[in-house]
């Protein structure tokens, strides 16, 4: 059955950090206004004239990011299941409303003790909770790539990058920073993804913004962008601003899109999956990246492709961030045999970056 147009809006809001709370029991409450004021911006997006059928909000929005907290402390403050505490208040909205949220948060899940992921989940229209994927590729939190092997023994292959067919299309999430990852877009496009929803949390570079538009581009895939409202959470001093909520159409348009980092949920367009799934099937040359990809060639160089170690925290989880000094010089240490990288000269030190995620 065709699919009819249907609306996606970006929730830009503001978000208070649980690491800047002066105690737990203060974090707790700082978590109750920002799933408060969420909730609000989506009551509002939805009495609007243009109700949505989906809504994205930002990553770290309930929460904050660690900001260098310990695992154990992160979790024992802020963190949730999935379904969990802090979803719950969204999957009665959902049910309620009769619309789809997606959006981020900080998971411990039962399951795996003493880990915490960087997780982005969707709910649908009957508030359940339909997807869930946790992060591959980060810089400041843990990874399911840190014990890769555990994680692929119990976890299904379709769920290690979801994709989920729902009456709006196939869909799938990307958080922040991982955008600029081709292989995450490109194998969820593979498994069917035609829009990806991208709650994000990050200053103006001109890196990610091209990502955003590359990641479209090569996939012919819808983008929901939302970004938060004033300070970015990796900006403790609050000198660092959000904004730029965006939505791209599968040719990379400009459908809606806010500059300025004030609350909103004025970045609001019409998705037609009809329109994408017509022009994935229509051979223009290489304007169509997909009809003439050619897979097959790359093969042996992934397969060979050696670099940061998978499992470097598989017999203990993580327990500070700093702890991934030594993987990074594995890492560097590969690239160095792979001759990606030049050797350091002798009784030089390597270069010191801020932290990204």
């Amino acid at each position: 059955m065709p699919i009819a147009p249907w609306r996606a809006t970006c929730i830009q809001m503001l978000s208070e950090r649980a690491t800047q709370a002066g105690s737990d029991a203060d974090a707790k409450i700082l978590l109750e206004r920002n799933v408060k004021r969420l909730v609000d911006h989506i009551r509002a997006a939805c009495n609007g004239p243009d109700k949505p059928d989906l809504v994205v909000f930002p990553e770290f929005a309930m929460q904050g990011p660690p900001l260098g907290m310990g695992v154990s402390d992160w979790i024992k403050r802020a963190c949730s299941s999935i379904p969990g505490p802090l979803t719950e208040p969204l999957q009665s909205l959902a049910a309620e409303l009769g619309i789809f949220i997606a959006g981020n948060l900080f998971e411990a899940p039962p399951e795996w003790p003493g880990r915490y992921f960087n997780s982005s989940f969707l709910i649908d229209r009957k508030g359940e909770i339909i997807l869930n994927y946790r992060r591959v590729n980060t810089a400041a939190f843990p990874s399911v790539h840190d014990f890769m092997s555990d994680y692929l023994e119990v976890t299904p292959p379709d769920q290690v990058f979801p994709v989920v067919d729902t009456e709006l299309g196939r869909i799938a999430i990307i958080p922040c920073g991982e955008i600029s990852v081709p292989e995450v877009a490109r194998v969820m496009m593979m498994l069917g993804a035609e829009v990806i929803l991208h709650p994000t949390n990050s200053k103006r570079t001109e890196a990610q913004e091209a990502a955003k538009l590359t990641r479209v581009a090569e996939n012919m895939v819808y983008l929901v962008s939302a970004n938060v409202a004033g300070p970015i959470g990796f900006s403790p001093d609050n000198s660092i601003l959000g904004g730029r909520s965006q939505i791209l159409d599968h040719h990379g348009t400009t459908l809606a899109y806010q500059d300025d980092p004030a609350e909103s949920i004025a970045v609001s367009a019409m998705i037609d999956i009809e329109a994408l799934r017509r022009d994935r099937r229509t051979d223009t040359g290489l304007s169509n990246p997909l009809l003439r990809a050619r897979y097959e060639m790359y093969v042996p160089y992934y397969s060979a492709a050696r670099f940061y170690p998978p499992n470097h925290f598989l017999k203990a989880p993580m327990t500070d961030t700093s702890e991934t000094k030594a993987a990074i010089a594995l890492a560097r240490a590969n690239m160095e045999q792979a001759g990606i990288l030049d050797p350091l000269p002798a009784g030089a030190s390597e270069p010191v970056a801020a932290s990204t995620h």
